[in-house]
């Protein structure tokens, strides 16, 4: 039935649902003003979440779907780097004290591009802004190939605990196709100084869909992974939306795998870690028992945001940086998305906010319904409908992709409990886009659901 279903849903071009609505959603009726008045509104005694994004790299990954750049000089880094201390700052005045922060997410591009002694002053100037938890979760994503000893050393001193590592594969016919050379022995040696340096725990990224790529090298790499003890495993699926980002046009399309050899190597790649000891996590995730997010699952608290599956339960996320996405009790905001329009803005004293949404009832109802597909496989449809007093009658908006889906095995409704079945947690965008009144408006922006 798995393969069946693969080939009837896959080509489906769907959102991955780290919001509702989606980015491609956010218009400029939405800006600076707007965000100073729902700054000044936040709660101040609730912790909140900050996300830093930093657009940078050495080298281009054709594979890559961020917002980055290349530079081989420093000095464009801490630029940049001075003006995110200077974010921090506005958007703390605009806050109208320091908020307390429980989870910090580096994200690139490479943010351990920057000089140890930038990097040590940006989280110095996190500090002064923002009240940081001392039991906060501080991450960051790491590219293995140009981590360095003082780099991870500066990331144990300013209480970094956990670090995210892109592999995606170590196959070198794979890696040729993808722009991205990145030994077995380089990854090795970046966990080692990150836990010497007290960086304890350690998320492994990998990918699937990518050109040339077979079940048999994703094992491989898996394999090689797994000896590492790495505590989480994201694997996506490669998105190749060319129209989008330019430098995919550099990947043969012939090369890459249909949705049925796609589905093949997810599940694959899901055996294997779940063979190993890791648990599934909702759709793309997989963790040690003993792990956060392994927590929040078994405990119902499991959440999703702009990094995927997580334990944050916070409802402010502070974005800082160019394109960074930032979301309040009233809606979503986004940062100018060229490095340089960004950097104008903030040296003008300004937010850097130039798009955003605001949030309705039924956005909100939908959301939560969305979330709770995503993160739990299944949601209680007339309890969702009285907390949000809602009509159940207007719920579901495609019936007909509902239906299908009921029919084709995938689903099960017991009573008005919709549920996923356990051979068709891979088709999870499928069912959360039946509940989306926003789909159909941005399609070519999205990816393949399976």
């Amino acid at each position: 039935m798995r393969s069946n279903l693969a080939i009837t849903y896959g080509q489906d071009k769907l959102p991955r649902y780290t919001s509702y609505p989606t980015a491609p959603h956010f218009s400029a009726a939405v800006g600076e003003a707007d965000y100073r008045t729902w700054l000044r509104s936040i709660p101040t005694r609730r912790p909140a979440s900050i996300y830093l994004h930093v657009p940078f790299c050495r080298s281009m990954c054709w594979y890559c779907g961020c917002h980055t750049s290349i530079t081989r000089r420093d000095e464009p880094v801490a630029i940049y780097a001075a003006g995110l201390r200077t974010e921090a700052h506005l958007v703390a005045e605009a806050v109208g004290g320091r908020l307390p922060v429980s989870h910090i997410h580096f994200g690139g591009g490479t943010p351990t591009i920057m000089t140890p002694e930038t990097f040590a002053d940006l989280f110095s100037a996190l500090r002064y802004s923002f009240f940081v938890q001392p039991d906060a979760e501080i991450a960051v994503e790491i590219d293995p190939r140009t981590l360095t000893e003082p780099m991870a050393e500066a990331m144990g001193y300013s209480g970094v605990n956990r670090a995210s590592l892109g592999i995606q594969s170590f196959d070198p016919v794979v890696q040729h196709a993808i722009n991205r050379s990145q030994s077995l022995e380089q990854t090795a040696e970046a966990v080692e100084r990150l836990r010497r340096a007290g960086v304890g725990r350690i998320n492994f990224d990998l990918l699937y869909g990518l050109p040339a790529q077979t079940v048999a090298s994703c094992l491989d790499t898996v394999d090689r992974c797994i000896a590492l003890r790495p505590d989480r495993f994201s694997v996506f699926g490669y998105a190749h939306i060319p129209s989008f980002k330019k430098h995919q046009r550099m990947i043969d399309e012939a090369s890459l795998p249909d949705s049925l050899e796609r589905h093949r190597q997810s599940e694959a790649v899901a055996q294997a870690l779940t063979h190993a000891g890791y648990l599934r996590i909702g759709l793309d995730h997989f963790a040690l028992p003993g792990d956060n997010l392994a927590m929040a699952k078994r405990e119902g608290r499991l959440r999703r945001n702009f990094q995927g599956y997580t334990d944050d339960s916070a409802e402010t996320l502070i974005g800082l940086g160019a394109s960074a996405i930032g979301r309040v009790p009233q809606g979503f905001v986004q940062n100018a998305v060229a490095t340089r329009d960004y950097l104008a803005r903030i040296a003008e004293d300004r937010l850097a906010t130039v798009r955003g949404y605001m949030l309705t009832a039924e956005d909100r109802f939908r959301a939560d319904i969305i979330e709770r597909i995503m993160c739990d496989m299944a949601v209680d449809l007339p309890g969702m409908c009285r907390r949000h007093r809602w009509d159940p009658g207007s719920a579901v908006v495609d019936r007909s992709r509902l239906d299908r889906l009921i029919a084709d095995g995938a689903v099960t409704m017991r009573g008005d409990r919709l549920l996923i079945n356990d051979d068709a947690e891979f088709l999870v965008r499928s069912v959360a886009s039946a509940f989306d009144a926003h789909l159909g408006r941005a399609t070519t922006r999205h990816s393949r659901a399976v």
